[in-house]
């Protein structure tokens, strides 16, 4: 079962400090890359960090992170590429929670207890799955539990009743869909988005933390207003693609970091 172990719970055990959570895709452009990047991020002041498992058909996923996964795929990165950086990263000494970010094939392919058991050895904290529903969660959830990992719930706007269903089942944190359709930057926040964060929280005593469509420094902030944590995934991977001439260049690849790292502190910073 879980226990105050996970990282996930030791971050929010304290509620007073809003919590920072950027996005990768692993494997963009390389793993290599993606092993520079995590700790310019932690530099950064990423609180947990979400690794996506490049996937064919990232159903959820706007165009930014669909050529991601196209190109991490493209250099051949697979689910067991992504737990070994998870590995690599816990030898080099990151201590943030990781959690992955996968849609369900790969893990049913996998196998469900086999993938669990390999997501705590590798150090991950837990894995957001946004194709499986709350009501057939039941199998992967078991398993989370039985190795100590979150099973991250998504909840996106939508009946107080369904709301109140998957808080009440939530662990780790509540991972609330900040309006309905895919990932990717947009110009602005719904005008509603407060008072559904209100009917979350009214659900459940686990942490929420809002993405979709986060991107500016004045949306991090107005998010925070309102949750405990603010994710932030299309802008950077955004960033990351807007880099790439320096980030497949060996020569210039620390530049390429240097510029997504200050990116993120800037996102950080509105959390200050």
């Amino acid at each position: 079962m879980i226990t105050v172990d996970n990282r996930i719970d030791r971050l929010f055990a304290d509620r007073t400090k809003k919590r920072f959570i950027p996005y990768l895709t692993a494997g963009d452009p390389s793993l290599e890359v993606t092993a520079r990047l995590i700790p310019a991020l932690v530099e950064a002041g990423a609180d947990l960090l979400e690794l996506g498992v490049p996937y064919s058909d990232p159903l959820a996923d706007g165009p930014t992170i669909q050529r991601a996964s196209q190109r991490s795929l493209a250099a051949g990165t697979t689910i067991v590429d992504v737990l070994h950086l998870v590995g690599r990263m816990r030898e080099r000494g990151i201590a943030i929670p990781l959690v992955l970010f996968s849609y369900y094939n790969p893990v049913l392919q996998y196998g469900l207890d086999r993938f669990f058991a390999d997501l705590a050895a590798c150090g991950a904290d837990g894995i957001v799955i946004p194709d499986l529903p709350v009501e057939e969660n039941r199998e992967a959830m078991r398993a989370a539990k039985q190795h100590g990992m979150h099973l991250i719930s998504l909840v996106a706007p939508t009946s107080e009743a369904r709301i109140a269903m998957i808080g009440e089942q939530a662990g780790g944190f509540l991972y609330c869909v900040s309006s309905l359709g895919v990932t990717g930057v947009r110009e602005s926040l719904p005008d509603d988005l407060g008072q559904f964060l209100q009917k979350v929280k009214a659900s459940t005593q686990t942490p929420i933390a809002v993405g979709f469509g986060i991107s500016t420094p004045e949306q991090v902030s107005l998010v925070a207003e309102h949750a405990d944590g603010v994710v932030v995934g299309s802008a950077i991977v955004q960033e990351v693609e807007r880099n790439l001439p320096l980030l497949t260049d060996p020569d210039k690849v620390e530049e390429g970091i240097e510029q997504i790292k200050r990116f993120v502190q800037r996102l950080y910073g509105a959390l200050q």
